[in-house]
């Protein structure tokens, strides 16, 4: 049996641990999760890893190198959407655990420790918040989130403290800098990208940053049938054509997406004129000088459509997160260790989010993309083929062996 089928018999193996068989169901401190742990601890222990849960629900397989040497650490998440595909998140656990196993097998030993880390909540899905474990290593742990409750008003304290968890001791968890190598994290593409160009890996070049905008287009209401058209300040026109301004600038802009994902309008009846817009704009880019002009420009189409449409405009920013930037020296490592087994592995960034952005505040970040069929994630018709995975574990191995300490 290859490796790769080795990854695909474990991966449909623990989409057992899931709510139901509607894909997989699968939040953190759950049963499920639970059920997951065993699964993931007997990936661990084949690969001669001693495994351990820590004060965040991180469960790690360490092996050692010799006394002194640093650690590199190998990671992904082991939670799930809600009905959500048996690769995301979890298929980087698999194929760390399994890259370890056959370095074993070949014989070879590292001159620095590695632990496989399967992170317990990447997606926020259970809880108001995210990537408490790598937050957690990287010593910028928010202890306030601990209060944050379910939708059943269960807090993440107490989900946590049952669980096996010590709500108390996640903020020391830090790690040293210095005596952590780097970080790797392989993960589906979740996008069309990779089989676009026929590749089985990518090396991401890292993690967009994101900022959400709350864009108001405000104009005035009437009858639908007694105001005449030209005489109409129809706040949906205005939005509508902000819609279109957007998508063609965005298209015509590099390594940078834009969405809007969220419209309301008022007072949303049949028959009369809407008053009011109110949408949300996401941004994207690996560039936050990019996406930083792109929001200027977005400012600037919103001001000259509501001029043209007399109607007000509001754009205010609701969230940001800065880029993260991969290693360089880590990126030419890993396209080094997938060129000689997939050389037309290109380099990409990640327009989602990973544990990986956490990580960055840890120590140098690198990710493996696989390629995952349709571009398709988040839903069970997710599928990643064995031979691309077989084509991830050789690479990550033959990554682990030219790291220089």
């Amino acid at each position: 049996m290859s490796w790769g089928q080795c990854a695909q018999d474990r991966l449909s193996d623990i989409a057992r641990c899931s709510v139901d068989r509607k894909g997989v169901t699968r939040f953190p401190f759950t049963p499920q999760h639970e059920a997951a742990l065993d699964v993931i601890r007997s990936w661990m222990s084949q690969a001669g890893l001693r495994v351990h849960m820590d004060a965040a629900g991180t469960l790690i397989g360490r092996t050692e190198g010799p006394k002194g040497a640093p650690t590199f650490l190998i990671g992904s998440h082991q939670d799930s959407v809600m009905n959500g595909g048996r690769y995301d998140g979890i298929m980087g656990v698999v194929l760390g655990c399994l890259a370890l196993e056959k370095l074993v097998a070949d014989g070879i030993e590292l001159p620095f420790s590695v632990e496989v880390l399967a992170f317990a909540d990447e997606e926020g899905v259970r809880f108001p918040t995210a990537l408490m474990g790598p937050r957690a290593l990287a010593g910028t742990f928010d202890p306030a989130i601990l209060d944050m409750a379910d939708k059943d008003g269960v807090s993440l304290r107490a989900a946590l403290a049952r669980f096996g968890g010590d709500p108390d001791c996640v903020a020391s968890l830090a790690r040293d800098h210095a005596k952590t190598l780097g970080y790797l994290e392989v993960h589906i593409e979740q996008g069309p990208v990779l089989e676009a160009k026929d590749s089985a890996l990518g090396v991401v070049t890292g993690i967009c940053g994101i900022e959400r905008n709350t864009v108001t287009f405000t104009g005035d209401t009437g009858h639908a049938g007694t105001v005449p058209m030209d005489g109409r300040r129809d706040a949906l026109v205005a939005a509508s054509d902000f819609i279109s301004a957007i998508h063609d600038a965005a298209k015509q802009a590099t390594d940078l997406r834009a969405t809007i994902g969220a419209l309301s309008l008022h007072p949303n009846v049949v028959n009369a004129i809407p008053r009011a817009v109110e949408l949300t704009l996401e941004i994207r880019a690996l560039n936050d000088t990019v996406r930083d002009d792109f929001a200027r420009l977005a400012r600037s189409l919103g001001d000259n459509i509501s001029g043209g449409r007399r109607v007000g405009i509001s754009m205010e920013r609701t969230y940001e997160q800065p880029a993260v930037p991969c290693n360089r020296d880590l990126i030419d490592a890993l396209s080094t260790a997938t060129g000689a087994i997939c050389p037309t592995a290109p380099r990409l960034p990640s327009g989602a989010t990973h544990d990986a952005s956490a990580m960055a505040d840890l120590c140098p970040i690198s990710m493996l993309f696989v390629r995952c069929e349709d571009g398709v994630s988040h839903k069970p018709e997710e599928f990643a083929a064995s031979d691309d995975m077989d084509a991830a574990i050789q690479s990550i191995a033959t990554f682990l062996v030219a790291l220089e300490v």
